[in-house]
């Protein structure tokens, strides 16, 4: 009872009285600003390394974002906070569900929604790109942008796998997206290693990008 429907409350709570201080700001390249303002979006891949949900929660309805949640229970707990958010959310993981699940985002896609994925997930290792995007992104004909988070100030979990962090009341928060990458062909495997490189390197740069912007607000003050 508790955790089903009086925690989700909680966390939603919480999240959205945080994040409603912060001062997020968003970088976007022409291309995706244009796809997510038009009344006819063609559906785009939003990249980003484990760590940096937390901060992008902030974002989801903006970027009408679709996404998979697991069937354990902390994805139930998931699924609902986003939903709240302003997400939506197949339920699945690579071991229970897969299939269903990625049909179920596939569907989301085609009513509107852009896919967010974690790309070096679901377990790492951490930064480093699997393939699973770039099938996303062949599947949907999709570009793929890849996202950098930084922030002045931020509770950091070190025990996490993923080292995931939380930005204080009142944090400056930068979203910073670079791309994109042109949708995978069908002719291209999307276990080239030339791919994962390519889009490690442009998550890396828009990281440095956001983290830039921080360091040259802090010289200003």
């Amino acid at each position: 009872m508790f955790r089903k429907y009086i925690l989700p409350i909680i966390v939603f709570v919480f999240y959205r009285t945080l994040s409603w201080t912060w001062r997020v700001r968003l970088i976007e390249p022409d291309s995706l600003k244009n796809s997510v303002d038009s009344s006819t979006p063609s559906p785009v891949v939003l990249a980003h390394f484990h760590g940096d949900e937390l901060a992008l929660l902030s974002v989801v309805k903006r970027y009408r974002i679709a996404t998979i949640a697991s069937q354990s229970k902390d994805g139930e707990l998931m699924a609902t906070v986003l939903k709240w958010l302003g997400a939506k959310t197949s339920r699945g993981s690579s071991t229970r569900g897969g299939v269903q699940a990625l049909k179920g985002l596939l569907r989301l896609v085609k009513d509107g929604g852009n896919c967010s994925f974690a790309v070096d997930g679901p377990k790492g290792p951490l930064h480093k790109v699997k393939p699973g995007v770039f099938e996303l992104s062949r599947m949907i004909h999709g570009p793929i942008y890849a996202a950098g988070v930084a922030c002045d100030r931020a509770i950091h979990f070190p025990r996490s796998w993923n080292q995931t962090f939380l930005p204080k009341p009142f944090a400056k928060v930068i979203i910073y997206w670079i791309g994109p990458m042109s949708p995978v062909s069908k002719e291209v495997d999307p276990r080239n290693p030339d791919l994962a490189l390519e889009l490690e390197g442009l998550l890396h740069q828009a990281r440095q990008q956001a983290l830039k912007f921080i360091a040259d607000n802090d010289a200003q003050c």
